[in-house]
């Protein structure tokens, strides 16, 4: 209970939670030397846990989603490294003007590794995480994230055979950022932002190009276009990963809000508190022991390596 409480919740409030609902004083310091021993040793023990086998078992295919967020350490604020593998059933086939925005069935499996750490050794990790789970090689993966050139050369190394994914809404908000950096406001503004989306999410790599061309035809008098090019630039690494139409008529994701909402929820809403600055190497197993209490596997876990 005090780990449990340990990992939702800070530990001063962990402490008044415990005292108010069990009764019990336990003060802060005896619930943080707890909550991170188990991270630590939770952590330490992912191969004797049964959550390779449910993956194996488990119906969908495999994503694996790579972002960072960041936290206040003793050495200043660094990033923690999140990667989220996961199986999600295909939902069914919709065209690209109307698949953006519809919800994706929850995933039936989610495995989340995490560490402050540069991005080589990270890679190691998910390299060794992705064999743990047979993700490695597996017939049909995908990695979906956003531009960043680390997860990009992350992707190639580990995941030589998985198709890759530019996640949509990042690439979005990048014709966004285009758009307004020219056309700050007005008609003229919303109208082109929604063709760009359109090109983007109808014509990939090819229609946003086009798009950016048709932009530049209509650039103000005094505008370089400076913009178009830092977005054109954006996207040329990925030719091969901006394919929405034929993924949403396929019933696959075209986004990385899994990974998203894991930094947000493991990393932002537990790790960001006022005052707080944490050791690097308490970080990822912590972030993983709040991922792991919210899922099947938490009494499992704690049943067989915490006890």
């Amino acid at each position: 209970m005090a780990v449990f409480a340990g990992a939702r919740d800070s530990f001063p409030h962990a402490s008044a939670a415990l005292r108010e609902l069990a009764g019990w004083t336990l003060n802060r310091e005896s619930i943080r030397q707890l909550t991170h021993a188990t991270a630590r040793r939770l952590s330490a023990a992912r191969a004797d846990r049964d959550d390779a086998a449910r993956f194996a078992r488990a119906d969908g295919v495999i994503e694996v989603a790579l972002d960072a967020g960041e936290v206040n350490t003793r050495g200043g604020w660094r990033d923690v490294k999140v990667a989220v593998i996961s199986r999600r059933k295909l939902r069914k086939p919709a065209s690209p003007s109307h698949g953006e925005n519809r919800k994706s069935p929850p995933p039936t499996v989610v495995v989340v590794t995490a560490s402050v750490e540069g991005s080589d050794l990270f890679a190691e990790r998910v390299r060794a995480e992705a064999d743990r789970l047979d993700a490695t090689t597996a017939a049909d993966v995908t990695v979906l994230a956003d531009g960043a050139e680390w997860i990009r050369t992350l992707a190639e190394a580990v995941f030589r055979q998985a198709a890759g994914v530019l996640d949509f809404y990042h690439a979005a908000e990048h014709i966004a950022d285009a758009v307004k950096a020219i056309w700050p406001t007005g008609d003229q503004a919303d109208g082109l932002y929604t063709a760009g989306r359109t090109a983007l999410r109808t014509g990939g790599k090819a229609g946003l190009e086009r798009w950016i061309g048709e932009a530049f035809s209509v650039l103000p008098a005094g505008s370089d276009g400076e913009p178009l090019r830092a977005l054109a630039a954006y996207v040329g690494p990925h030719p091969t990963h901006l394919n929405y139409a034929g993924r949403l008529a396929e019933g696959r994701s075209i986004g990385s809000g899994q990974v998203e909402g894991a930094i947000k929820q493991l990393v932002n809403r537990r790790l960001k508190r006022t005052g707080a600055r944490w050791r690097p190497e308490h970080v990822g197993p912590l972030v993983e022991l709040v991922a792991l209490v919210d899922s099947p596997e938490w009494h499992e876990a704690w049943a067989t390596t915490a006890a």
